[in-house]
């Protein structure tokens, strides 16, 4: 059986290769063939296998042929010299003919050798890391080439390990490709591609003796392709069945392929049919390093290669790892970490850290292809296997055996991991990036500890379920308990996208009809706390898209949790999440995490904006608005809560089909019409308000019914608003409207000067683009309005006060903020206001107008363009920001957002009911 080396055995091997070649001269021409032969050996690789010797490459540098001893396509180049010569030029030739190799082909390590003295480059690391040790010396430093066995010597989640992985995607999608144009059904491809990710990882990653599926493929399958599927069915065949099972005569390389199991080569399958070209796209694969891809990264991508238009950009369809450790470190892994550090000095207390990982328990009941569970379980056995070490240091080897490290002695198993999937194709991928971490874990447990679990057979798998997480009972894959994590990233899905058997959904989850706003992810919030009703403890987090946070929604879902006895443990801001999702690569998104832990502390993430880093605030507490303030729900109010607020109310809609609004190019035959003329108005839209656009109406209040009949326009236009009005698809209360044609359809402007606000604000804009209006000019149903005859609610919503107050209650539409009468206006939680601050706020104000007035031409867009704020509007807007600030309460003007944000909801829990804070 091939079975791959361990470090003893190979330690072994390597001391008889310094016997052999100690008192060689070492002549690069006659001897360094054999040599490296010899070298590689050592690793496994014999000379059939992948390493191609004396390939012809040309030199960067000079743009001559050479040959490179020897390469190993996306491993490793060797150039040998003889005894005494220069390594460091060596190396430099070496990396001349990196240069002209493929993608595929080009190497991580490079080993320059002069018979006597080995010199091995990572060009992977971040300074090319370069380790030089001596021939003698090599029994001490296999681990430098520990590579060449397929052990694992990279960062997890690098920019390496992203970049392998998404070639290697590219090269599955051109396999299911030639597969889906064979005729192969589509689940048939499903299972035949996960058997061969899992085989080409072997081949790489030391589960056996290196390249024995390359070696099958070049050696046993015709080059027409003719017999690569039945030989692969024969081979697949002969992988799921134990060695004393099979059949005596099989092929001596096929018998050579140890015992699999795990559930991957179960399963019969029809034979499918290969051309030439399919097995030179599979002989492609084997030449790329598979040992190189992060399974939490490349399970993303292999996701998508089914969708055609994914798999033009496959490099967008993932999610990083960084994010993914977004919510796995603060749920569980940063408080177990600094455990770790504490009990540092403490056998006890490590042996009774590594009891509690092996009491944990994770489930992701949306868990896709399986990322945050794969990098959960490599994160935990990362822990378990530094306990271990940190135990041998402290003299205390009671934890590991002395022969043999089994499954059994591990405190983290597969076991201890399980999912919710909907579809198959992606729990399947889930079940085969388990296994790969694992065997990644047990790799890396073999390089420290010297000793590690057999790599086969493989454990089945059978905690990813196939099922809809929303129907299916939780209870039945873990038992609720204190040790529980729930966390993941459920569909995003907004209220206004679910489907209607979704909206049913959540009706069930929720227990009620009315579910409003809430997006489809929340089923997954009431879900995992109806999960550990009646325990203690436990906790979870989800990625969710932003609107959750935002608006209507926050009574309704955090109102629940927090009556549940939960409270937020940690939560992300709005920041930019990169998505495994076809066609989805960036969504704003927030994390919350819940426990029921009160005495530990909570930690806030905010974000600068939604691309950079987060910074980490402890907070008292977090509220639903994931805001470090009281835990206050803000629902919609009839009137404004305080009593220096008039309310605010939708501009006037036309409901005419455009016939009551006159465009530029319509102006001059209404003013040539004198009846018509009297009526023209200016209006203002949104478009019209930020864009200082023109526009006008006919406002026929005051109509003389005599004019109309005089007057072709009116009457044509008049009669076109009717007929608009009583077509057989509107509205019983349109229809209504065709009674009285020539008046909006609803109208109340203002007798005073008014504040105009525009429906929503660009987030990108420092300040909300309000402007004030005499009454002659009407304010249309995009906008709403407010009379203002003094200047106060122009000042206060120019204030940096009042976009906190609205980023942080408001809803959005895509990323722009949406204003709401009763829900952002009516709440906003203005103090009493002594005259001398209030005259402070209009004066503040007017300097705004002012600063506006010097460049009069300019639009509000120009006026607050984030990138080109002239200075004088800018100190006029700080000068504002001041008086609103001192009003509201704060003893200096705070750059910060979430300062001002903390002072409203202090000022709105003591000024609102007390039914509303939790």
């Amino acid at each position: 059986m091939a079975k791959a080396l361990s470090l003893a055995e190979i330690r072994k091997r390597a001391g008889n290769f310094v016997s052999e070649w100690r008192n060689e001269p070492g002549e690069e021409r006659q001897q360094a063939q054999s040599f490296i032969r010899d070298l590689l050996s050592v690793f496994g690789i014999t000379k059939t296998k992948a390493g191609l010797y004396e390939k012809r490459a040309q030199r960067s540098s000079t743009g001559r042929q050479g040959f490179i001893d020897a390469l190993i396509p996306g491993l490793c180049l060797i150039e040998m010299k003889s005894s005494g010569k220069n390594l460091e030029q060596a190396e430099l030739q070496a990396l001349d003919y990196v240069d002209d190799l493929s993608e595929i082909e080009a190497p991580r390590w490079v080993i320059t050798c002069d018979f006597h003295s080995f010199r091995v480059l990572d060009l992977h690391a971040e300074d090319h890391d370069t380790e030089l040790f001596a021939l003698d010396d090599f029994p001490l430093h296999i681990e430098a080439l520990a590579f060449l066995a397929g052990y694992q010597t990279h960062s997890f989640g690098d920019a390496h390990q992203e970049a392998a992985s998404i070639q290697a995607a590219g090269l599955m999608a051109e396999l299911y490709e030639q597969l889906e144009g064979s005729g192969y059904t589509d689940h048939e491809a499903s299972v035949f591609l996960v058997r061969t990710l899992f085989s080409l990882y072997a081949d790489d990653a030391g589960v056996w003796e290196r390249d024995s599926y390359f070696e099958f493929i070049e050696t046993r399958t015709n080059k027409d392709g003719s017999d690569l599927g039945s030989q692969l069915a024969m081979l697949y065949q002969t992988m799921s069945r134990p060695e004393k099972h099979r059949q005596k005569n099989l092929d001596p390389i096929m018998a050579r392929f140890p015992y699999v199991n795990g559930g991957i080569f179960a399963e019969p399958l029809a034979i499918p049919a290969f051309s030439s070209s399919m097995r030179d796209t599979l002989l492609k694969a084997c030449g790329f390093n598979w040992s190189e891809i992060s399974p939490a990264i490349f399970g993303s991508l292999f996701q998508a290669v089914k969708d055609r238009t994914a798999r033009r950009t496959l490099g967008e369809h993932y999610t990083t790892e960084t994010n993914i450790l977004k919510t796995i470190n603060p749920l569980f892994m940063d408080e177990l970490r600094e455990r770790f550090a504490a009990a540092a000095n403490s056998p006890l207390k490590l042996k009774r850290l590594r009891r509690d990982l092996g009491d944990l328990r994770i489930l992701d009941p949306a868990c896709g292809c399986g990322n945050f569970l794969v990098v959960a379980y490599r994160e935990l056995r990362e822990l378990d296997l530094k306990i271990l070490e940190r135990l041998q240091a402290l003299g205390d080897t009671s934890e590991v055996p002395a022969l043999f490290f089994t499954k059994d002695n591990l405190s983290v198993t597969l076991e201890h991991i399980a999912g919710i999937e909907i579809e198959e194709w992606p729990a399947r991928i889930a079940a085969t990036a388990l296994h790969l971490v694992d065997h990644q874990a047990n790799q890396k447990m073999q390089m420290t500890l010297g000793k590690a679990p057999d790599p086969l057979p493989l454990d089945m798998v059978e905690t990813i379920h196939v099922g809809n997480a929303l129907h299916d009972d939780w209870t039945e894959i873990f038992t609720p308990g204190p040790h529980v994590r729930i966390v993941g990233n459920p569909p995003f899905i907004g209220h206004k996208t679910r489907s209607t058997d979704q909206a049913e959904e959540l009706r069930e989850v929720w227990g009620r009809k009315d579910i409003g706003r809430l997006d489809y992810v929340t089923g997954w919030y009431k879900k995992a706390a109806d999960y550990f009703a009646g325990t203690l403890g436990g906790r979870f987090a989800f990625v969710s898209t932003n609107s959750i946070a935002q608006g209507e929604p926050v009574p309704a879902l955090f109102g629940h949790l927090f009556d549940s006895g939960w409270r937020i443990r940690f939560a992300h801001q709005t920041f930019a999440w990169t998505s495994e999702a076809p066609g989805a690569a960036v969504v704003h998104c927030v994390i919350v995490g819940f426990d029921r832990e009160p005495k530990s502390p909570a930690t806030l993430f905010t974000y600068t904006s939604v691309k950079a880093p987060p910074q980490a605030v402890p907070a008292e507490t977090i509220n639903g608005y994931l805001i470090a303030g009281p835990n206050v729900l803000v629902e919609q109010r009839r009137s404004p809560l305080s009593a220096h607020l008039p309310s605010t109310t939708f501009g006037n809609m036309p409901r005419d089909g455009g016939h009551l609004l006159v465009e530029v190019d319509e102006l001059s035959d209404v003013k040539a019409d004198a009846r018509a003329a009297k009526y023209l108005r200016p209006f203002v839209g949104a478009r019209e308000l930020i864009h200082s656009q023109e526009r006008w109406c006919l406002w026929l209040v005051d109509l003389d019914p005599a004019d109309v009949s005089a007057s072709p326009v009116l009457r044509q236009r008049l009669e076109a608003v009717r007929a608009f009005r009583q077509r057989e698809d509107s509205a019983a209360s349109t229809r209504k409207m065709a009674e009285t044609p020539h008046l909006f359809g609803q109208r109340s402007q203002p007798e005073v000067q008014y504040i105009c606000i525009p429906r929503h604000f660009s987030e990108t804009r420092r300040y909300a683009t309000v402007k004030q209006f005499s009454p002659e000019v009407i304010c249309g149903d995009a906008n709403f309005k407010a009379p203002d005859p003094d200047g106060l609610l122009f000042g206060l919503i120019s204030s940096s006060m009042f976009l906190a107050w609205q980023k942080a209650v408001g809803g959005r539409i895509k990323s722009d903020l949406r204003f709401s009468n009763t829900l952002v206006w009516n709440n906003f939680p203005l103090p009493d206001l002594p005259q001398d601050k209030r005259a402070e706020i209009i004066a503040a104000g007017q300097q705004i107008l002012s600063a506006r007035e010097l460049f009069p031409f300019r639009s509000l867009a120009d006026h607050y363009n984030p990138l080109a704020m002239d200075p004088t509007l800018i100190k006029a807007h700080s000068q504002l920001d001041r008086a609103v600030d001192k009003a509201f309460g704060l003893k200096r003007t705070q750059d910060s957002e979430s300062d001002r944000q903390a002072q409203l909801f202090d000022l709105i829990a003591t000024m609102s009911d007390p039914s509303l804070r939790f």
